[in-house]
């Protein structure tokens, strides 16, 4: 029986990348239902090709001329917020591959879990915002329900198959640094989004291709493994390393180091996910090590990207203050996409709204706190640009 999964977020980069690998698995993954926002004409591509059982348009204003690019199609489409739990709630429904870029994942994300589905997770801000409300629920499941598609936590996940707990001392996060990683302080502050957009070694969407930039991508990810992990901050390192060839390590108490290699290609991480705990062959590009000509690897420097400090800042204060700092984050991102501010007042912005959210830090929120808490950070992050 093949198994059946749902793609929300289907028109993103992960989520192309995931229908590439069911596509190369269809004779046992089914394309059951897919979702986009506001990319409605490559949805309906998508729909025309793999006919799903369902889809899901969730902007509303879309749904009549998406509708009409789909006729003949015997499959439901449905429309906004409600439409997307539906399909992620859907008992025919094995899988669910999160791939909404931003806090619009949280929900559905949290949804899908609470219906007993398993969710191969792209999308990093469940848990960086929702992080003890999301594991909390996935905790209720006796086997693996959650599994990371980040390439870096497929890294640590696929690390630490077979280990025990009592035998990890820390986990490394690497980080390619992005394009910047050799820039002063002066030369960032004349950064374009366009020079931010080139990526040395990934292909990503824009919203994570700047926070790469930044290395907010990074804390986003170190607040997610602590989640993922549960690890302690303190043992949740990040080492830059230009290459993109180690995914991450885990160090064991005896001082082996346990690494995931392979090529700047998503589809190795979204395939493990899909088929765990199975491996598969595939047609994928695969690491040549005879044309590794070095490894490098540096620590951070904290100071020229700021962003990755205030990440572990938020994630050592807890409750409500990582979901303020990635609501913050979002909406600086995309002034930055449109060029109403530089690409230094990135963090400058987060800094200030989680300077004015510190005393009013909710601990154990839960869901509707954490959205407020978004909308909040969100409104005064606006009203900061305005002045």
């Amino acid at each position: 029986m093949k198994k059946k999964i749902a793609i929300i977020g289907s028109t993103g980069s992960i989520g192309r990348q995931t229908i590439d690998v069911a596509d190369f698995l269809h004779d046992e993954i089914e394309i059951y239902g897919l979702s986009a926002h506001t990319q409605t004409s490559m949805l309906a591509e998508q729909i025309r090709r793999y006919k799903p059982q369902k889809a899901v348009v969730t902007e509303p204003l879309q749904y009549s001329k998406t509708l009409s690019m789909v006729s003949g199609w015997d499959g439901q489409l449905l429309s906004g917020r409600e439409g997307l739990l539906e399909l992620v709630t859907d008992p025919e429904v094995d899988l669910v591959v999160s791939a909404v870029v931003g806090a619009a994942g949280i929900e559905p994300t949290l949804a899908a879990l609470q219906a007993g589905k398993k969710v191969a997770l792209a999308n990093k801000e469940s848990l960086v915002a929702a992080g003890e409300v999301i594991m909390e629920e996935a905790s209720k499941s006796k086997g693996v329900i959650l599994l990371p598609v980040d390439s870096e936590h497929s890294a640590i996940f696929q690390c630490l198959q077979g280990t025990k707990p009592k035998e990890l001392k820390y986990i490394h996060l690497t980080a390619s640094g992005g394009p910047f990683r050799q820039f002063s302080r002066d030369q960032m502050e004349e950064i374009t989004p366009q020079a931010a957009l080139a990526h040395p070694t990934w292909q990503m969407g824009g919203k994570i291709t700047i926070d790469s930039a930044t290395l907010m991508n990074k804390g986003l990810e170190v607040i997610e493994a602590h989640w993922l992990f549960g690890l302690d901050y303190d043992r949740i390192r990040v080492v830059i390393h230009p290459q993109s060839v180690v995914h991450s390590m885990i160090e064991m108490v005896d001082g082996s180091l346990l690494a995931q290699l392979g090529p700047a290609d998503m589809r190795l991480p979204i395939q493990y996910a899909l088929t765990y705990p199975k491996r598969k062959e595939n047609p994928f590009s695969r690491l040549d090590l005879y044309k590794l000509s070095k490894l490098e690897f540096y620590p951070p420097d904290f100071k020229r990207f700021p962003c990755l400090a205030l990440a572990y800042e938020a994630g050592k204060t807890g409750g409500t203050m990582p979901a303020v700092l990635n609501a913050a984050n979002e909406e600086a991102v995309q002034a930055f996409l449109t060029k109403r501010i530089k690409f230094l007042d990135i963090p400058r912005l987060i800094t200030r709204v989680m300077n004015e959210h510190l005393p009013r830090v909710i601990y154990r929120p839960d869901l509707g706190t954490i959205l407020e808490s978004d909308n909040w950070a969100r409104s005064l992050t606006r009203q900061i640009m305005k002045v």
